[in-house]
């Protein structure tokens, strides 16, 4: 469907003696381009997609340029006045919003500043047209710009820290109320465009159809342009001047690392070093021969007085008899467990 959709859509800017499509096709076909948009995998930023947004805003602009001429809609009417053909036309501005979002615009801050603030301008249009209609209750979100230009001008700069908890406590619940309406007009919206895309709805339910899409977007145009303040307010902080106004100087690379280097030879070592700490004053072969021709090896024995050795004798014959001391117990106990069950004679306190 999308395919023959594109298909359809090239053909006619292609062919400048198509017949030109009506207002009611140019904005189910824009609103079905951002509902695809809007549920696909595909990188936002690609060709094709890119391409897609495009061709949708086109088409919703020229539907909007229609319906600004035909005069549709007014603000000394009455919801109920006007006509369930035509209730779906006040989507426009909040699907060009929608699409807008999902443009690549030029490169850089300047470049996302002028498409947020275009976007805005859209949800901001639609939803004073929502508040003149009565479709639901809500505020109008106030431009964070406009309130700096108050403050400029003489306005009240700062609040007391209770009303700003007071204000955000009555933001929060605010935000928690809409995304309950939002859940729940998402399911009564399911059960409607059953109806209505089977063929079977009659004029009431696509008045209700209508208006559920209507309210949904009234949930999701607040959310956007909350969105929008504040990605405004960080660009805007980018670029600001800090405090001070003079640049903080660089601070101080660190110095170079002086690597050390091993010795190859003997000259080298002798100008520079060898590197680490010591170094062997001897081999293995004559440390030996050292200490062979002092006989102090293990297999030549210490050398020592008489009296030393007599104590050396006394200790190892002291030695043998707690080792044969021991060797009896251990005789003893396994004999006495050869005869005696284990737990024999605890019986204290058993009865």
């Amino acid at each position: 469907m999308a395919a023959l959709e594109r298909d359809a859509d090239a053909g006619h800017a292609s062919d400048p003696d198509a017949e030109p499509l009506k207002v009611s096709d140019l904005l189910d076909r824009g609103w079905r381009t951002f509902e695809e948009l809007d549920s696909t995998h595909e990188p936002l930023a690609s060709a094709g997609v890119q391409a897609r947004v495009r061709r949708g805003l086109r088409m919703l602009e020229e539907a909007s340029g229609m319906v600004a001429q035909l005069d549709l809609f007014s603000s000394n009417e009455e919801l109920e006045e006007v006509a369930t053909a035509d209730l779906k036309y006040l989507l426009l501005p909040a699907l060009l919003g929608g699409l807008t979002l999902k443009r690549a615009g030029r490169a850089g801050r300047a470049g996302r500043l002028e498409l947020v603030r275009t976007a805005r301008a859209y949800f901001m249009d639609f939803l004073r047209r929502c508040k003149e209609y009565k479709l639901a209750q809500f505020e109008l979100p106030t431009s964070r710009e406009g309130a700096d230009g108050a403050s400029r001008g003489g306005g009240p700069t700062a609040t007391p820290a209770s009303s700003d908890l007071v204000s955000l406590a009555a933001k929060r619940q605010a935000k928690i109320e809409r995304f309950r309406q939002k859940k729940e007009l998402e399911r009564r919206l399911s059960d409607v465009k059953r109806a209505v895309d089977g063929g079977q709805a009659d004029d009431e339910v696509c008045r209700d159809f209508y208006l559920l899409n209507v309210k949904r977007w009234i949930a999701l145009s607040l959310e956007e342009v909350e969105s929008i303040e504040q990605e405004v307010e960080i660009l805007d902080k980018m670029d600001a001047p800090k405090p001070g106004g003079a640049l903080q100087p660089e601070p101080p690379g660190r110095p170079a690392f002086k690597p050390f280097v091993l010795t190859k030879d003997q000259v080298q070592a002798q100008v520079f070093g060898a590197g680490y700490p010591s170094l062997p004053t001897m081999t293995v072969d004559d440390w030996y021969d050292q200490h062979r021709k002092r006989g102090v090896l293990p297999d030549q024995g210490v050398p020592g007085t008489a009296g030393e050795g007599a104590d050396a004798q006394e200790g190892q014959e002291e030695e043998k008899e707690e080792t044969e001391e021991s060797l009896q117990k251990a005789r003893g106990w396994d004999d006495w467990k050869d005869t005696h069950r284990r737990g024999y004679g605890n019986r204290h306190n058993m009865g």
